[in-house]
């Protein structure tokens, strides 16, 4: 496919949309058709429940915050996709910790999950040896799950989003295996980005699933990302693409300055673990506030912050900290949450 017909086929305007399975073989009349009939509904929540565990202990703090959350038969017989941070192999809060990724598979195979699938796109080198550095595919094997090196897909393996008025110039691309997954879950860390983004937590998490080249097309979407001053609110449009039934964000380390991969580290004791990203980021970002950190991130209302405010916008979730209940099991959790709050105000 050359540049002109990726033009006609991947960057036609209109209302927001989800392109159909055949988009990349279908001709420019059937795409505007698509732009008509599948739009995105915003629908705001109108209470968001955050689960919130002071610890140092990751194992046990998942187990802790998901019990919290109380999930029913939500994840019964169903095939996860697990996005973590492997932007890169450098230690945690830099990716993932893998005691992060053994426990949320481990409790969410106790709720009856059936499938896991693990998968991501490294942002600071080669995804497939990122994931062997960290060893992923030994835990993988273990855990009788699958993975997904996104570098590796082929052209049909994605498919392609765009929306008027968007800050993306072409739209971007998503992998088929994450959207057809019945749930998704975001495993994110807690820290600051030097690189434009401010902070990267839940909805920053999902700029991994987002293709930085399609098989066939020369275009770089993340040096558009990266070099756009509207880079924050075009990670917040990522999101529309799709709904996490779980996110779970490591704040037992975090990056209050720095980042993605190295940057000045605190104990910040915390697991969170909730269903609305738009949440989660505003207290990771309240977190980061309590313990001092840039000046980008502690600019002005949490909730005015250009992530957030575009999540909100988009209908992603919450629009005020007065929306979020937290959930907690003991008296240093709730001691915590009280001083965190103080940072909405």
């Amino acid at each position: 496919m050359n540049r002109r017909d990726w033009l006609k086929k991947f960057g036609g305007a209109g209302i927001l949309f989800a392109a159909s399975p055949s988009l990349f073989g279908c001709e420019n009349g059937e795409v505007e058709k698509e732009i008509v009939e599948q739009t995105i509904k915003r629908t705001n929540p109108k209470l968001a429940k955050v689960a919130f565990i002071k610890t140092s202990n990751r194992t046990e703090g998942v187990k802790r915050a998901i019990e919290l959350l109380n999930f029913k038969d939500e994840f019964k017989d169903q095939n996860l996709f697990i996005k973590p941070n492997f932007n890169s192999a450098d230690e945690t809060p830099g990716s993932t910790h893998n005691d992060i990724l053994r426990a949320s598979i481990d409790e969410l195979r106790e709720l009856k999950a059936k499938e896991f699938t693990i998968g991501d796109r490294s942002g600071m080198g080669y995804t497939n040896a990122v994931m062997r550095q960290k060893d992923i595919f030994a835990i993988a094997k273990d855990a009788k799950a699958k993975t997904v090196v996104f570098d590796d897909l082929k052209e049909e393996d994605w498919k392609a989003f765009q929306y008027k008025d968007s800050f993306w110039k072409k739209g971007f691309a998503i992998p088929k295996p994450v959207l057809a997954a019945d749930s998704v879950v975001n495993l994110c860390c807690l820290k600051t980005h030097q690189y434009g983004g401010h902070f990267t937590l839940a909805l920053k998490n999902s700029v991994g699933i987002a293709a930085k080249r399609v098989p066939n097309n020369s275009y770089n979407f993340m040096s558009e990302l990266h070099s756009s001053p509207n880079q924050r609110r075009m990670i917040a449009e990522i999101n529309a693409s799709y709904k996490p039934s779980l996110v779970v964000l490591d704040g037992v380390e975090a990056f209050t300055d720095g980042g993605p991969h190295k940057g000045k580290k605190v104990k910040s004791e915390v697991i969170l673990a909730g269903t609305d990203r738009v949440a989660i980021d505003a207290i990771g970002v309240a977190i980061l506030r309590h313990f001092g950190t840039t000046a980008a991130v502690e600019k002005g209302k949490i909730f005015e912050q250009e992530q957030i405010a575009q999540a909100v916008k988009l209908g992603l979730g919450v629009s005020s900290h007065e929306q979020i209940e937290f959930l907690t099991d003991d008296k240093e959790s709730r001691e915590y949450v009280s001083e965190i709050k103080k940072q909405f105000t």
